[in-house]
């Protein structure tokens, strides 16, 4: 069963996440008359994950660029799960990205294998991007860039304005949630969704409902902490903690909004713990809780959670392409606040999950004001 249209999207980051939902995008297609496991709307608004259609690609890694976008996903450093390895050709070729601040320095002490292999020189212009994003008639741009990627996030923004694409900010840089990134958007009556991707269940999720469920039964949550890691590039470009700033914000932010009362600094840290490269796309999560029941009387409770990192993703972009396609449908530019509360750590506007899926529901029925 056919949606109704083609949804033309460009990728800037051909890393996991882009692999992931080029998969999915084909796994999904041989499953929409049968029962789905892992999407959360099969149909969203008339949309299928089938109608989505890469139009448009960019990377700085010489391995990747000059090939079809099917192959590209599949080469090094790229290293999540392959559940889908049948990707057909696309006749979509890797462009040439601008390099900016999109590679740390730091890498360069790593194995080849597991970190980006940049081209030389800065890369293609603003100019070079959006010609190619207006030839490909790609109406969406995905921010794919990685964590601490402050201007190269920004000069993407800049070219989905200029070439007249929505834009869905799925790292920690905050443009979405900056209210002069968001004017813009607006003035232009462009979709945008942002900042920086919630997992389908993830550790940040699972944390924001444990604070909830903590507040709702009367536990005062005294401490806690979130401490990840996992052995992908995302976590290799971590190291570098001056590239950390947005996000532990984003991460710590996400988690604070979800409880009775904010904490202390000192009595919150969420945020990645180190890198370990066997683990590549897994990232496992060590959440500790600490509070006081009835009477002041102690307790904590600890959890472990094992993820493959870049599918966990895919399962809510896939969802946030439909929304941002729907907005396009409707006319609608701006900050797509619904999306974004339900998809994003950082949105503009924080809300309870459980009234965030709430408006997203009423989002995609259109009944939404």
């Amino acid at each position: 069963m056919a949606g109704k249209e083609r949804i033309k999207i460009a990728i800037a980051g051909v890393g996991n996440c882009s692999s992931s939902l080029l998969q999915g995008i084909e796994y999904y297609k041989k499953k929409e008359n049968a029962e789905t496991i892992g999407l959360m709307h099969l149909n969203l608004g008339g949309y299928f994950p089938s109608d989505i259609e890469v139009a448009a690609a960019f990377d700085i890694d010489i391995r990747k660029v000059g090939k079809d976008i099917s192959e590209a996903i599949f080469s090094l450093p790229n290293c999540t799960t392959v559940f889908y390895p049948d990707v057909p050709k696309t006749g979509v070729k890797v462009k040439m990205g601008r390099i900016l601040d999109g590679f740390s320095e730091h890498l360069v002490n790593y194995p080849e294998d597991c970190r980006f292999l940049p081209a030389e020189g800065e890369g293609a212009t603003k100019e070079d991007i959006v010609n190619i994003l207006k030839g490909s008639g790609a109406e969406i741009l995905i921010n794919y860039m990685p964590v601490g990627s402050e201007e190269a996030a920004r000069f993407y923004a800049e070219c989905a304005l200029e070439a007249g694409c929505a834009f869905i900010n799925s790292m920690p840089v905050f443009i979405a949630s900056d209210p002069v990134w968001a004017k813009r958007f607006e003035e232009k009556r462009l979709p945008i969704i942002g900042d920086d991707i919630k997992s389908q269940l993830g550790a940040t999720i699972i944390h924001r409902t444990l604070a909830d469920l903590f507040k709702k039964r009367g536990v005062k949550v005294e401490r806690t902490y979130q401490l990840n890691t996992g052995g992908n590039t995302d976590f290799l470009n971590m190291l570098n903690r001056s590239r950390l700033a947005s996000k532990k914000t984003s991460k710590t932010e996400a988690v604070q909004s979800a409880l009775a009362a904010r904490l202390d600094s000192g009595n919150i840290h969420v945020g990645p713990s180190d890198y370990v490269p066997w683990q590549k796309d897994n990232k496992v999560c060590y959440l500790r809780m600490e509070g006081k029941l009835f009477g002041d009387v102690p307790m904590n409770l600890e959890l472990r959670l094992s993820v493959e990192d870049s599918p966990n993703s895919a399962g809510v972009i896939i969802d946030a392409i439909r929304c941002c396609k729907l907005a396009l449908d409707r006319g609608k530019g701006g900050i797509l606040y619904q999306p974004s509360a339900y998809f994003m750590k950082h949105p503009p506007e924080q809300y309870p999950d459980d009234e965030a899926y709430r408006m997203i529901e009423e989002f995609i029925s259109g009944n939404n004001k």
